[in-house]
C-alpha cells in the first residue's frame, strides 16, 4: 500500500497498531487503519440426471482445466447467491441451491472455498466468456488429472463417497501448504 485512500497520503506505515496484535496498513495522519481480511470463494456442485455439471476455464489460473463453477463472493450477496451467479456466469445455466456442502479454509492464500450441492433446472448451459466447455459427467467420466483445483476436486471426492452412503453431510476442512 503506498497511498491513503481516505486522505491521501504517502506515509503509509506497515506496523502493529494500538490494543491489535498484527500488523496492518496505517496512516499516520489520518489514523486510518486498512484491514485486510480472506477472500470468499462461493461455487455449486450442480446435479441433474445424477450428471455433474463442470466447466473447462477459459481464464487464468489454471485456464484449460475442469472446475465446478464457483469464483469470488461479491459484496451485498449472499453464500447462496452467489453461488447461483456464479454458476449463470461460467456455465450460462441456472441452479437450485440444496445444501451447504464443503468449506475450506486456505489460510496460505487468504481464501475460504464454499461450495453448495445444488440442483441444475434446466439444460441451457454452455460455453461463457469464463469457461471454454461446459458439460454434464458421468461420476465415471470426471477427468481427475484435468481438475482446476485442490477444493473441487476434494469436494467431488466427498460427493462420490456421500453417494455410495446414501447420505450428505457438511464438511469443513483446513487446507494448509505452510
Amino acid at each position: 500500500m503506498k497511498y491513503c485512500s481516505n486522505c491521501g497520503t504517502s506515509n503509509i506505515e506497515f506496523k502493529i497498531p494500538e490494543h491489535d496484535n498484527i500488523k496492518r496498513y496505517c496512516c499516520p495522519e489520518c489514523d486510518t487503519i486498512f484491514y485486510t481480511n480472506p477472500n470468499v470463494v462461493v461455487g455449486a456442485l450442480c446435479l441433474r440426471d445424477s450428471k455433474i455439471l463442470m466447466a473447462k476455464r477459459n481464464i487464468n489460473p489454471r485456464k484449460d482445466l475442469w472446475t465446478l463453477p464457483a469464483g469470488f463472493m461479491e459484496n451485498a450477496e449472499t453464500l447462496q447467491e452467489g453461488a447461483i451467479r456464479e454458476t449463470f456466469e461460467e456455465t450460462g445455466s441456472k441452479a437450485e441451491v440444496k445444501m451447504a456442502y464443503t468449506m475450506f479454509s486456505l489460510p496460505h492464500i487468504n481464501q475460504v472455498h464454499m461450495f453448495f450441492l445444488a440442483d441444475l433446472l434446466d439444460d441451457n448451459y454452455g460455453p461463457t466468456f469464463e469457461s471454454s466447455e461446459v458439460r454434464l459427467f458421468e461420476i465415471d467420466e470426471i477427468l481427475w488429472d484435468e481438475i482446476a483445483f485442490p477444493t473441487v476436486e476434494k469436494t467431488l471426492k466427498y460427493y462420490i463417497e456421500d453417494l455410495k452412503e446414501g447420505s450428505f453431510s457438511f464438511r469443513e476442512k483446513d487446507i494448509k501448504l505452510w
